[in-house]
């Protein structure tokens, strides 16, 4: 299972824990991903979707159709 919003093609990011006698080990920074059906009133369907929990709240303020059209320019959604 792919840790990628498909939206916005967020990904896992990658740092340091740091101890205290700040010895560096490399640790990951996973994406808050959900998966939601959301549903699209152009196609008269539930689309079902695994993307950020910021991609959501921008799909609920923009929906769905301008908000993909935006990543398809973009080049994160296919």
């Amino acid at each position: 299972m792919s840790k990628v919003c498909e939206i916005t093609g967020k990904t896992v990011q990658y740092g340091n824990n740091v101890s205290h006698s700040n010895n560096k080990t490399r640790r990951r920074f996973l994406p808050n991903l959900q998966k939601k059906r959301i549903w699209v009133a152009e196609e008269g369907k539930f689309v079902t979707l695994k993307i950020s929990t910021r991609a959501l709240r921008t799909l609920d303020k923009k929906g769905y159709t301008a908000f993909a059209k935006e990543a398809r320019a973009k080049g994160t959604m296919a």
